[in-house]
């Protein structure tokens, strides 16, 4: 049996917690920052776990994580 291939650009996009769950970056961090203010910047570098409807597509792409 062959092996399966993950998605590349959902494995560039998404890490698995230890916990099981996925952690995914937030956009509209890449450029126009002048106008943005430093308290959304900041919120904007943090790392959200993606929503449990999302959960069972993600895995499908990722079957090593």
């Amino acid at each position: 049996m062959p092996k399966m291939k993950s998605n590349s650009g959902a494995a560039k996009r998404f890490k698995r917690n230890a916990a099981g769950s996925y952690k995914r970056a937030q956009s509209h961090l890449r450029h126009i920052l002048t106008k943005k203010s430093s308290k959304r910047k900041r919120h904007l570098g943090e790392m959200l776990e993606i929503h449990e409807n999302d959960v069972r597509m993600v895995r499908r792409m990722l079957p090593y994580s």
